[in-house]
């Protein structure tokens, strides 16, 4: 097989009022999982450029066993949780605050505890 298990369909909808295929599942040690690519929770748009729209969940499981030994997938990534970690966007940015953000702050304190301390120094 390829690797992984689907769910979702017309008439299995994994979310609500959204009939299409997702990846549930990669299988450890599996075609997906070797190739690495495939991610859990990602919406399958096409196989070998047939479009998985509106198809009932155990055609699109045929689909997939008869797709061939090389199989070419159109997927949609899965959005990322809001609040949960921050993981690679796959478009050059990280997440999370630039350094910048944290730094320039830091700096400005202190700077202003070092000049505070001084000032206080020439009092005595």
């Amino acid at each position: 097989g390829l690797g992984f298990n689907i769910v979702g369909g017309t008439d299995q909808q994994y979310v609500s009022n959204d009939s299409s295929i997702y990846v549930s599942r990669i299988k450890k040690d599996g075609a997906a999982y070797l190739d690495g690519r495939l991610q859990e929770g990602d919406k399958i748009l096409a196989v070998n450029g047939r479009d998985l729209k509106d198809l009932r969940h155990r055609d699109a499981v045929e689909l997939f066993r008869n797709a061939g030994h090389d199989v070419s997938l159109k997927i949609q990534r899965r959005l990322q949780p809001q609040n949960g970690p921050v993981g690679h966007r796959g478009d050059g940015e990280s997440g999370g605050l630039p350094l910048a953000a944290i730094v320039v702050p830091g700096l400005a304190l202190a700077v202003a505890a070092v000049w505070i301390l001084l000032r206080y120094r020439q009092r005595i």
